[in-house]
């Protein structure tokens, strides 16, 4: 630690910060579903998912190692480099919680750093090979395999349910959310703090305090787990709403099938050293589960502008990592106007977002009318009440009530409602 000079102390802080925004736009992974089925309320469900992320940090290094010693060549690697690559990351995460989108925060870290390289010491620093099988290739592949499983184990729990009532298995399945929540959050933890933890060893070995190949130091484990845990149980709202509403409607029984899939993905991953994305793994496991109901659907104008957002981050990300880079190689002075873009732009995102707050008290609208009501609409299945003043004509009809006020019919369709099974 005597050996920190100010600017790894200023890129050790960065990579920390950087790690806290990446805890709350990644909360929705483990809770959204969660929360929109009510299995448990918001503020319960970031903390729980709080504590296991930091539990999760110290279960493995394979990412970290992974993130310190196999994407960017070590020689001649400036610390200056990694600053810009995180500013690059960080700017990239705001901009997409702003918008409520679930982009890649490991994406952009990457983008960042390959971005930043490549000013600093041309595309020869970059180790392709690693590029393409530990991160572009889990990106194509991870969506898919955890919504295709998603998807047969919704049909299967359907299936196996068909026969038994429906409010005892509602209830069951939201225990079993709350368990397989747990388990998303503790795969996130051993997932993604664990990129800090490579980032930050990363920015030691080109200081000098540690030697190359190294494992990442305890302090750096438990900075990068509490850094991450705290930005959980901030809550990425705006976030959570878009995949727990603005995505498909989910019962409990496919929030249970959506988050067994994407931790036994993203655990697996961890396993063998893959720097996965969990938002990638999770929002394909809540589009899996989705179709994997009878009549249920997908949004797709909100998956498309996902899938757009996805693309997106790693080169812009770069983009922004190339242009820090460009600055901090000037100097002391450019390092310095870096770190201030960085907190005007960060400040200006936060103003921004206060104009439409999100938080904890309407992360679940009762106006789930982003697309036009069709399908998932009208087979909601315990989920949440009907849009106050939106019944539809269908709905009328199978509550076969002459509501004389809107709170009347309001309730008459929240008692309907469980009894609409989704069977397949």
């Amino acid at each position: 630690m005597e050996h920190i000079t100010l600017l790894l102390g200023i890129v050790i802080v960065t990579a920390l910060v950087f790690d806290f925004t990446n805890g709350f736009h990644d909360t929705a992974n483990a809770m959204a579903t969660t929360i929109s089925t009510g299995a448990l309320k918001p503020k319960t469900a970031v903390a729980m998912s709080a504590v296991l992320n930091l539990v999760g940090a110290f279960l493995s290094v394979e990412v970290a190692k992974t993130i310190s010693g196999g994407i960017i060549n070590e020689d001649g690697l400036k610390t200056e480099v990694i600053f810009a690559a995180l500013v690059g990351a960080i700017l990239w995460n705001l901009v997409t919680w702003l918008v409520g989108l679930p982009s890649s925060s490991s994406h952009a870290l990457f983008g960042g750093l390959i971005g930043a390289a490549v000013m600093s010491m041309g595309w020869s620093s970059i180790d392709g090979g690693t590029v393409v099988t530990k991160i572009l290739l889990p990106a194509v592949a991870a969506p898919f395999v955890a919504g295709i499983a998603a998807m047969l184990a919704t049909r299967l729990t359907y299936r196996i349910g068909s026969k038994t009532d429906q409010k005892a298995t509602a209830k069951g399945y939201r225990a079993g959310q709350i368990a397989s929540a747990g388990l998303v959050s503790l795969a996130h933890g051993t997932n993604d703090a664990q990129k800090t933890m490579g980032i930050i060893t990363l920015a030691l070995i080109t200081g000098g305090v540690i030697s190359p190949g190294s494992n990442p130091p305890m302090w750096v484990i438990v900075s990068a787990g509490t850094a991450i845990a705290l930005g959980t149980y901030l809550g990425g709202w705006r976030i959570i709403r878009t995949m727990g509403k603005g995505l498909t409607e989910l019962a409990p029984q496919q929030g249970f099938a959506a988050q067994t899939s994407a931790a036994t993905a993203i655990l697996a991953s961890s396993h063998i050293g893959f720097s996965l994305s969990t938002t990638q793994v999770c929002s394909g496991s809540v589009m899996g589960a989705g179709l994997g109901r009878k009549g249920g659907v997908v949004r797709w104008s909100t998956a498309t502008r996902m899938f757009i957002a996805w693309g997106l981050t790693l080169p812009a990300a770069g983009l922004v990592g190339m242009g820090a880079e460009f600055l901090t190689k000037q100097g002391t002075w450019g390092v310095a106007v870096t770190a201030f873009l960085l907190v005007a732009g960060a400040a200006t995102i936060w103003a921004l977002s206060r104009r439409n707050a999100v938080d904890h008290t309407n992360v679940t609208p009762d106006d789930t009318s982003a697309e036009p009501a069709g399908v998932v609409t009208t087979a909601m299945a315990a989920v949440a009440p009907p849009p106050a003043g939106g019944v539809t004509a269908s709905d009328v009809q199978k509550t076969t009530l002459s509501a004389s006020t809107a709170s009347t019919s309001s309730s008459a369709s929240q008692q309907a409602e469980p009894a609409r099974p989704a069977t397949v």
